[in-house]
């Protein structure tokens, strides 16, 4: 993705948008192919000589911005690596206690060679590469040893949608309305808002479609950065998804706020996501994984249901069943606040349904201060969730052996 100081963007009136370079013009086609080729020519040299090649071709061009911006994406598909096994720290360390014995050093090259030598000998490489892999660990010299090459249609599609993905650094919220459609397409989407673990609050029901509202990385007090990243990435997935159109509110200095606009029937920007499926929350993963070696009457499956609520919807990660029927449904938060997790479990109180268990880890936890005191049916963990403690809270949500489902 783009940086700050790489971000294009125009406004017109109460509205913002990114500014695209033209992804079929021959002049920029040409400019992308040609950095493409200036870093796969580069392959197994360093660092310095891939960024000196940069600024010498960048120096001829008339976008400097542009060509920055389009360097910053290709070195984000590149692995730097230090061209030596051993820790140039320890060579450093092991030669300048050897180089006391000769101090003050001299320009001898026979004094050189004892020392490569002996440094050698102590940290187990050949003397060769002693001297001239003292600073192999720094940036400039490290190696680039893997690029991920892609055409220069792609590159400047990724642009594009990098210039997007900027302006939802400065969010403030955004609105999703989601025309009615199959089930399966609302979970796709809704899917999408939880493996990218966003704050969101969901309105309206299926056959009349939904409302969406997601915080912005603006409206956040702490970890406003890492939120701001999750929201960017979530674009390429949104682009996957159909019958939708996104206002979002973006805080846009000077001039105060401005709307970003895009539906599901836009042409200019293209996910380069290669699966409808994202990825799911390493938390959530972890807990499955515990609950499969966890001995319990209660057994845990994905949950596909979309559960109305009358006002809103719920939809729940997993659902546990007991033996003897009982449900209980587990949504784990991605982000959240004392106000959005307030605001969440009053969600369920019109209908009444009270078999669900909300998990809230800290580590998301978007204000410094923590909760003063926590919602029923709300378990927040530290590290991992405990299936002991879910099993606990079940049994007390669901009575015993009365069964309840939601209605």
């Amino acid at each position: 993705m783009l940086t700050a100081d790489l971000a294009l963007s125009w406004r017109r009136g109460g509205f913002v948008h990114p500014r695209y370079v033209k992804t079929e013009d021959a002049a920029q086609l040409g400019e992308a192919g040609d950095l493409i080729a200036v870093f796969e020519e580069h392959e197994g040299r360093t660092r310095a000589l891939l960024e000196e090649a940069l600024r010498d071709y960048v120096g001829t061009g008339t976008g400097y911005k542009v060509l920055r911006g389009l360097i910053k994406l290709l070195t984000d598909r590149c692995v730097f690596a230090t061209a030596i096994a051993t820790d140039p720290v320890e060579i450093r360390r092991a030669l300048f206690r050897a180089a006391r014995k000769f101090h003050p050093v001299v320009e001898n090259e026979e004094v050189r060679r004892a020392l490569a030598q002996e440094v050698a000998r102590e940290v187990g490489c050949a003397a060769a590469s002693v001297l001239e892999n003292i600073y192999a660990d720094l940036p400039e010299n490290q190696i680039l040893t893997q690029f991920e090459t892609l055409s220069a249609a792609e590159l400047l599609d990724r642009y594009n949608l990098a210039q997007a993905q900027a302006l939802l650094y400065r969010c403030v919220e955004m609105s999703l309305h989601v025309e009615a459609q199959e089930a399966a397409s609302y979970r796709e989407l809704f899917a999408a808002i939880k493996a990218y673990r966003l704050i969101h609050s969901i309105r309206g029901n299926a056959r009349d479609g939904y409302v969406i509202r997601l915080d912005g990385p603006v409206s956040m007090f702490h970890r406003s950065q890492k939120y701001g990243v999750q929201m960017a990435v979530f674009l390429p997935a949104l682009l996957q998804c159909s019958n939708w159109r996104m206002s979002a509110l973006i805080n846009s200095q000077p001039g105060g706020g401005a709307r970003f606009e895009l539906n599901s029937k836009q042409t200019q920007l293209r996910s380069h996501y290669l699966s409808d499926a994202p990825y799911e929350a390493s938390a959530l993963e972890t807990f499955k994984t515990k609950w499969a070696k966890y001995e319990s009457v209660w057994t845990l499956e994905a949950s596909k249901e979309i559960i109305d609520l009358g006002e809103s919807a719920f939809i729940p990660d997993c659902v546990l069943r007991h033996t003897d029927g009982r449900l209980v449904y587990l949504e784990m938060l991605g982000f959240w606040t004392p106000d959005s997790l307030k605001a969440h479990v009053a969600e369920f109180a019109s209908s009444g349904m009270r078999n669900f268990i909300i998990a809230v880890w800290d580590e998301l936890r978007g204000t410094r201060e923590p909760p003063t005191r926590l919602p029923p049916n709300v378990i927040e963990f530290k590290r991992t969730l405990d299936p002991a403690i879910v099993e606990l809270m079940m049994e007390k949500l669901t009575g015993g052996d009365e069964s309840e489902e939601h209605g």
